[in-house]
């Protein structure tokens, strides 16, 4: 996890607090984007990367959303009502706006960092609650191979921090979390989605010329989405 006195920057254009971001939906739109960023504190590395990802964005004249995980209150523990509903038609009272979100998005930007060689448990629980049967998949009669419902996305782009080196995520864990995301989850609800995945290694020890290196990474691999 990151320290906060390095990574504060001027306020935003946009008002992070709010449960539902919307932004610049009466702009020439090019993409529908929705940010979804899971970090605990503000300021924080990740936080600093949502920014940049945001401001490149909306730069490119993207329509853009942003769903910040933690400041919002979501709630990440699948209910014993939506799980009940599994398989008779899910139960979607509680988190009716995210999925909202979810069908609206063309390109999705995940910002989280890795924790355990896995994502946050409030991202996590964004895929258990939000990405569900009948909204992002659909069972198969048989309950067999289940059928993709996510046709409207195109890219998703996970941008993470870790504080482990490159080495262990790589040549020992072998990239788990990018393996869950593309194999388990967008191979299954969205399989035409391309995956562009982001990790950035040791940042517990990042200086300043390694934020800007990582900043500066992200705007030029978003400016050509």
């Amino acid at each position: 996890m990151i320290g906060m006195r390095s990574f504060a920057r001027a306020p935003r254009r946009t008002n992070d607090d709010a449960q539902r971001n919307q932004i610049g939906e009466d702009s020439n739109i090019s993409m529908r984007c929705l940010i979804v960023t899971a970090h605990p504190l503000n300021p924080s590395l990740c936080q600093t990367l949502s920014n940049a990802a945001i401001d490149t964005l909306m730069d490119a004249k993207h329509q853009c959303r942003h769903v910040d995980l933690y400041r919002s209150g979501f709630f990440p523990a699948l209910t014993p009502a939506e799980r009940a509903s599994y398989y008779s038609g899910f139960e979607t009272t509680e988190v009716a706006k995210e999925i909202e979100d979810l069908l609206w998005a063309e390109t999705i930007v995940l910002i989280f960092p890795t924790w355990w060689f896995g994502p946050p448990a409030i991202l996590k629980g964004w895929f258990d609650r939000v990405w569900v049967p009948g909204i992002a998949y659909d069972h198969a009669a048989d309950l067999g191979a289940i059928q993709p419902r996510l046709r409207q996305l195109r890219k998703v782009v996970a941008i993470t921090t870790l504080g482990s080196p490159w080495w262990v995520d790589w040549l020992i864990l072998r990239r788990p979390v990018r393996r869950v995301l593309k194999t388990a989850i967008l191979n299954t609800c969205a399989p035409q989605a391309s995956l562009t995945f982001l990790s950035f290694y040791k940042v517990e020890s990042l200086p300043r010329q390694g934020v800007d290196a990582a900043i500066n990474r992200i705007r030029s691999m978003l400016q050509h989405l």
